[in-house]
């Protein structure tokens, strides 16, 4: 393994060690899993940590990468436990981890493929829910006297009247804009290397459009970030750089704040709206997968909050 293939595997020399007491096989099925096999970087560095913090328990323990036993695989996704979210990642990254070993005849047998994974406790997703009504709050109490305002209006804009995730919208570019002359609309980069393209309400639009007067036209490449942060030299004015998903975070949160809204509301609660909000208008439900570009239904379905609702009207009804 060359030193640029172990640098992506954190600095931790008993999870090097193990690798490379496990000979050529372990030390090519490393490379593969750390550098080649995984190209987004989000699921990159998810599955990095629950192989090296494997590799690390077992090193504690004296075990070899060629001993490891069904039984161990099973009692370290035990020990993740409560949290089912990193078990289920855990289990994932090892048995991927673990069929490159056997590909690559480092080990015998993948130990983690006869592991159950946790049971899965409930079919609504956790992401906290947004309303229209907020939403509208939202976008009404910002700022829009100051280049910022139009800005952070343009970007929870696109969340709410689009559904994307908020890492698309901090991947678009100038050219995702896209100009057709009726209409325009934006291109989005989801995962997996999924593109969608979504058409461009008229108040989106508009706010699109307010928003790049102030983007310097020297800056403008068709590659250049489409939302951008402020520029040092200019508060008029926005810098060269894209904002990232955190920095979107980041100001979600502050707009809240500012007006009144619960901040227990994410990014993604705008998408569990698009969702709900479509849903009970009747719209068919293959054409809201693709707007949010699922891949399959029952994921959609984890969005729907329509029966939550029906949820909290049955509770208030309760004579005390």
């Amino acid at each position: 393994m060359r030193d640029s293939d172990l640098a992506l595997i954190p600095a931790r020399r008993s999870a090097r060690a193990l690798i490379e007491r496990g000979g050529p096989g372990a030390r090519f099925a490393a490379e593969e899993f750390f550098a080649a096999r995984l190209r987004n970087p989000n699921t990159r560095r998810a599955y990095g940590r629950q192989a090296v913090r494997f590799l690390e328990w077992c090193d504690a323990r004296g075990l070899e990468l060629r001993d490891v036993s069904p039984g161990d695989a099973a009692l370290f996704i035990e020990e993740l436990a409560p949290s089912v979210a990193n078990q289920k990642v855990a289990l994932a990254a090892l048995r991927q981890f673990f069929d490159l070993l056997v590909t690559r005849h480092a080990v015998l047998l993948n130990p983690f493929q006869s592991v159950r994974g946790p049971p899965r406790g409930s079919s609504d997703g956790k992401t906290p829910e947004i309303t229209p009504r907020q939403a509208r709050e939202l976008l009404a109490s910002i700022d829009c006297s100051r280049p910022v305002g139009v800005r952070d209006r343009a970007i929870l804009g696109t969340l709410a009247y689009t559904g994307a995730r908020v890492g698309a919208v901090a991947q678009l570019r100038m050219r995702d804009l896209r100009d057709y002359g009726e209409y325009r609309s934006l291109r989005f980069r989801e995962k997996r290397g999924k593109e969608r393209e979504i058409p461009l309400r008229i108040d989106l639009d508009r706010w699109l459009r307010e928003y790049l007067l102030f983007v310097d036209s020297s800056t403008e490449g068709s590659t250049s970030p489409l939302f951008r942060p402020a520029s040092a030299a200019s508060r008029s004015r926005f810098s060269s750089r894209s904002l990232g998903p955190w920095t979107i975070r980041a100001m979600l949160k502050r707009r809240l704040r500012a007006a009144g809204l619960p901040l227990i509301i994410t990014p993604h609660s705008f998408r569990a709206m698009v969702v709900t909000d479509l849903l009970e208008q009747g719209v068919p439900m293959e054409d809201v997968q693709y707007l949010v570009g699922h891949s399959h239904p029952s994921t959609t379905q984890i969005y729907d909050r329509r029966a939550r609702k029906v949820t909290r009207n049955v509770v208030e009804r309760i004579s005390v």
